[in-house]
Order: structure tokens, then sequence, then C-alpha cells
């Protein structure tokens, strides 16, 4: 994907100009919207996203990916799971919830979201112990 590639909304009826979404936005609304989700315990960014989020900078795209090509727009989401929810409920709860938000807030429609499962969260060993 090329770093310039712009999504161009369809013209509305007011003629006042036209509405360009960046791929980056369409991955924070994805990446919100995944995490909104019940049973989701974190998205899985890269190693410079997690260094950079370590520093302070908040990236709400992380582990978030869009592809914008000739059969449409492709997200890709890549998610840690809490450990005891169901993988395929939760992941069609991200899928609908994403779809949902983007339609929702960019009148976008999505080719497909894949959704990969990388990891399980367990619950923290400190609240067991202090039982």
């Amino acid at each position: 994907m090329e770093d310039n590639q712009i999504l161009e909304l369809e013209e509305q009826k007011s003629g006042l100009g036209k509405v360009e979404i960046s791929p980056e936005v369409i991955e924070v609304i994805a990446g919100i919207a995944a995490q909104e989700v019940e049973g989701i315990a974190t998205l899985r960014g890269s190693f410079a996203t997690d260094v950079a989020e370590r520093l302070g900078r908040k990236n709400h795209g992380k582990g978030v990916k869009v592809d914008l090509d000739e059969s449409g727009i492709i997200v890709d989401v890549s998610v840690v799971i809490v450990y005891g929810a169901s993988v395929p409920e939760v992941a069609n709860l991200v899928q609908m919830n994403i779809k949902q938000t983007l339609l929702t807030m960019t009148a976008i429609q999505i080719e497909a979201i894949n959704v990969h499962v990388v990891g399980v969260q367990f619950e923290s060993t400190e609240s067991a112990n202090d039982e």
C-alpha cells in the first residue's frame, strides 16, 4: 500500500466539495472498535509501535492494517483475547463491530475484515496470590 493513498467518498448532493479519508483514519476507527469488544485483551502491533507506546505515544491504530486494492478495502486486525473467551464468538463480534462502526462513521463498505488471534492473556497471578 502506498503511503499517499487517500480514500475518496462518493460526492454528496450538497455540492460543497469532496471528502477524502486517509487509511490511517480507518485504522484508528477499526482499532478502537475492536478494543470495545468484550473478550479482547489488547491489539498486537509491531515492535516499533510497542516501543513508541512505552515512550508515552498512544497509537489507536496499533494491530490494524488497511489495504486498498481493486476489490475493495480489506482490514486485518491482530488481537490478543482474554483466556476463557470463545475465540469464534469474539472474532465474529470484532468483525461486526468494526463493520458497523466504519459504516456509521465513514459510510464506507468493507470488502473483508480478517481477525488474527495472535495470543491469549491470562489473569494476572498477583490477584490470585492476594487471596
